[in-house]
């Protein structure tokens, strides 16, 4: 059981783990601002990638200070905070854990001490060969279980060299997904693997220069999108301004996942718009799996984009069935056992004028175990709900992922051992509807040899060693 403490999470069922998003990284190079509130509010417009801590590194030229903490960006730093960390150079991040566990020394960014200086580096990514390269290590040298610690390590050992020539060299054996920011006392660097599975992209401020994980983030502090950070591209920033160096030639690979889960609506991937492509997408699934119903419904608020598209493709109308309670995480105070046995109710309940006697098609992006989709389902037909049809914006999610995001195992996900006909049995609902692998694609613009589809269906663009991957790989040998 879960233990209550007070931080945010919007699971709508503790035991039914929604697909945890990669974490958030954000890196701003501007002489004459205050950095580290610019940091702090690209991290806020970057929560939704990680929740469970974060961190802000600042150089004023001569030395770097980090704070870092468990939580949310808005319980971590207050303005008090935020006043003494003061520079022109600033790194940041917000965490869910896809390697090591969730413990302060694990929140990043990770300092690490060279020849010269320091070095604070904060990723956003899995590795997989991060047994590999935690190997080249002195023993002892690392405090911290993250793949993360391991390459900010690896950098700051390489002694008597810039840590841009460092980086070029070390960066190429690296495999996985990686989109890094990192800093030294005088000088901002960016990074992004080889495929580029996980999103980066540069922004101009009118003093200077923001590199974020998305470009939502930007929007936030007032930088103007650049471009996106190309996959085996490393840039260093400075008072000469930016620099572009080619470590490793480009794969694209992109995560198909951002489009249906992980990025933010407004946030733009690949010259298109997230919501845009949501929104096509609920089309799409209206064409491929049409039924006859008097309302499509969200669940709120993931299903919402393509609920709109399917609303309009249908010709069904939209309408709101399901309230969210946005202020409900874990809780301070445990329920009580009466409470607790109503579970989903405490974050969403439905609207009983609205849904009681109607024919429902209820949409949202993926179903990971199943159950919060079960409960809402019981939900909607004890308030009174005719039929319930449940349409899913992706494909089955059959497959974890190891290059970044905290999926169950393959015997934990529903879809990895039944049939569809059988999830729908078990949903309890009237029909089932997942959009197709070639739908999903298609509302992307992007052709499917430069997405990276492997929780859809195995197929993974960076071959993999299962016995050295997973979230505790280097805790086990410890």
């Amino acid at each position: 059981m879960l233990k209550g403490d007070g931080r945010l999470s919007h699971d709508l069922d503790p035991q039914d783990r929604p697909p945890k998003d990669a974490c958030g990284v954000f890196g701003v190079w501007a002489p004459g601002e205050e950095v580290s509130k610019l940091t702090y509010y690209g991290l806020y417009a970057l929560q939704h990638r990680g929740q469970e801590s974060a961190g802000i590194a600042v150089s004023e030229g001569n030395r770097i200070l980090v704070y870092k903490d468990m939580g949310l960006v808005a319980q971590v730093f207050d303005e008090s905070v935020l006043g003494t960390l003061r520079g022109h150079i600033s790194v940041g991040h917000c965490r869910y854990s896809t390697t090591g566990s969730s413990v302060w020394e694990n929140a990043q960014p990770t300092l690490s001490s060279t020849e010269d200086g320091g070095l604070a580096l904060a990723h956003n990514g899995n590795l997989i060969n991060t047994p590999e390269l935690a190997r080249r290590l002195a023993p002892g040298s690392t405090r911290a279980t993250t793949d993360t610690e391991v390459l900010a390590a690896l950098l700051a050992q390489d002694r008597g060299r810039p840590i841009e020539d460092a980086a070029a060299e070390l960066l190429p054996q690296v495999r996985g997904a990686y989109s890094l920011v990192f800093m030294d006392e005088k000088t901002l660097y960016a990074a992004r693997d080889p495929q580029g599975i996980r999103p980066l992209v540069l922004g101009r401020l009118e003093r200077g220069w923001v590199v974020a994980s998305e470009t939502a983030a930007l929007d936030i502090v007032g930088a103007t999108f650049v471009r996106e950070v190309e996959p085996g591209e490393l840039l260093t920033i400075d008072e000469r301004g930016v620099r572009s160096r080619v470590f490793a030639a480009a794969d694209p690979k992109g995560c198909l996942f951002e489009y249906v889960y992980l990025a933010r609506p407004d946030t733009t991937i690949a010259g298109r718009s997230v919501q845009s492509t949501r929104v096509e997408v609920g089309r799409v699934l209206a064409r491929e799996h049409p039924v006859e119903a008097d309302l499509v419904i969200p669940t709120p608020e993931s299903g919402t984009p393509a609920a709109v598209g399917y609303a309009e493709e249908s010709g069904i109308p939209y309408g709101q069935g399901l309230v969210k309670n946005s202020y409900v995480g874990r809780t301070f105070i445990q329920p009580s056992q009466t409470i607790r046995q109503l579970g989903i109710r405490l974050k969403l309940n439905p609207l009983r004028e609205v849904v009681a006697g109607k024919r429902l098609i209820v949409v949202d992006d993926s179903i990971v175990r199943g159950n919060t989709q079960r409960a809402i389902v019981k939900m909607l037909r004890e308030a009174g709900a005719r039929e319930v049809h449940v349409r899913i914006s992706s494909p089955p999610v059959s497959w974890p992922c190891f290059y970044g995001i905290d999926f169950a195992t393959r015997a934990e996900l529903i879809a990895g051992s039944l049939s569809v006909e059988e999830i729908r049995a078990s949903l309890g609902a009237d029909s089932l509807g997942y959009i197709s692998m070639e739908g999903l694609t298609q509302a992307t613009t992007l052709p499917a040899e430069r997405l990276c589809r492997a929780c859809f269906d195995g197929v993974y663009p960076i071959p993999i060693d299962r016995d050295n991957v997973g979230k505790y790989v280097l805790e086990a040998k410890l």
